[in-house]
């Protein structure tokens, strides 16, 4: 069995419930009303379920991003560079929202686990909106590569 670190982003217990009860609805209406509305349907529930995030294979040394469904994951794996250090960046995340002719814009704080090589290439392996929650994988990076963790949250 390999050993492979994977993080992704939370999917809330909700939606995955709507999701298995939409999925579900669905069979119905293919069966019996429109197929075509009832694949949609499974289509639109795959969406609401599904998150993506990455996983490290530590015993090949490769690393995925990966879409992930239900447990299931999907992605092409790469060999993975010597990485250098850890970074833990605070940056910003915008939605604009557009309705009826009027529009706004969301803006959260992220915060991202980027693994640095060759200097000044990274690879984002995490976001999240807690800090805390961050540097707990930026931890479990630590002791897995042995390398060292850069706070960049503050200027």
């Amino acid at each position: 069995m390999s050993n492979i670190i994977t993080y992704t982003k939370p999917v809330s217990t909700l939606k995955t419930i709507f999701s298995a009860i939409t999925i579900l609805f669905s069979f119905y209406i293919i069966v019996y009303e429109s197929p075509l509305f009832g694949f949609f349907m499974i289509g639109f529930a795959i969406y609401l379920a599904s998150t993506t995030g990455s996983q490290f294979n530590m015993d090949d040394h490769s690393y995925r991003n990966i879409w992930s469904i239900f447990g299931l994951h999907f992605g092409k794996w790469h060999p993975s560079p010597e990485f250098e250090y850890i970074s833990v960046f605070k940056g910003k995340q915008s939605q604009r929202v557009n309705s009826l002719g009027a529009s706004t814009t969301f803006s959260d704080d992220i915060f991202l686990v980027n693994l640095f090589y060759d200097r000044n290439k990274h690879l984002t392996f995490y976001r999240t909106f807690e800090k805390e929650d961050a540097f707990k994988v930026a931890d479990h990076f630590k002791l897995a590569f042995d390398i060292e963790i850069h706070d960049a949250t503050e200027r």
